[in-house]
């Protein structure tokens, strides 16, 4: 049997985008580069990212201001798609209109794919280390991935995953033990970033 060890998952959202939504702008590589060397002096393998250019550009940055090299690796499932669309039964009266609306337009071949995807978001990303298996450590990735990983450390409910609140080059934490509940250790923090760059990303109405 293959032995366990505790792991510490980071996630970060990309950085800011340009306006295209594409590649970054010049306030998200100034992000990127923040959030990577507050990850420097950390033991890491690889850095995981999303296949869109936002997300590779932030993962580019992010390794180029690590201690020692680390691998670029683009996985799907660590890019940006709906994780799980809310049947009507699942989502409490009070929060039905906030939780159904933004998906009302996603297909059932979106949704499909998405839940295929996030599936394998949890296999591959969550879960404590064991023997022969490479560590992912640091995951550039998108809101939505986010808020899915973090529901499924937390055992929410499916629908939980919702509302995705993680700011461009936000960190978020998971502690991974194996004999332990998962733990939610840092959620969208800002630390690394100074003021005029932090909160980009994040809904006006929820800053502080």
């Amino acid at each position: 049997m293959p032995r366990a060890s505790t792991r510490l998952l980071y996630l970060a959202r990309h950085a800011e985008p340009d306006p295209s939504g594409d590649g970054l702008s010049p306030r998200g590589s100034q992000q990127a580069e923040c959030l990577g060397r507050r990850l420097a002096h950390l033991p890491l393998h690889r850095v995981v990212h999303g296949p869109l250019r936002r997300a590779s550009e932030t993962a580019r940055v992010v390794a180029a201001q690590l201690e020692r090299p680390a691998a670029l690796v683009e996985i799907e499932a660590a890019g940006d798609y709906v994780p799980h669309v809310p049947g009507r039964d699942e989502v409490p009266d009070a929060w039905a209109d906030a939780v159904l609306s933004p998906c009302a337009d996603v297909s059932a071949e979106e949704a499909a794919h998405g839940a295929a995807l996030a599936a394998r978001a949890v296999e591959l990303l969550a879960g404590p280390a064991t023997d022969g298996c490479e560590p992912v450590d640091v995951v550039i990735t998108h809101a939505f991935t986010i808020g899915w990983l973090v529901r499924h450390a937390l055992d929410a409910p499916t629908w939980r995953w919702w509302p995705p609140v993680q700011c461009h080059a936000g960190l978020t934490v998971i502690r991974y033990e194996p004999d332990a509940p998962p733990a939610v250790v840092i959620s969208n923090d800002l630390a690394h970033l100074p003021a005029h760059l932090r909160w980009t990303g994040f809904p006006e109405h929820l800053r502080w």
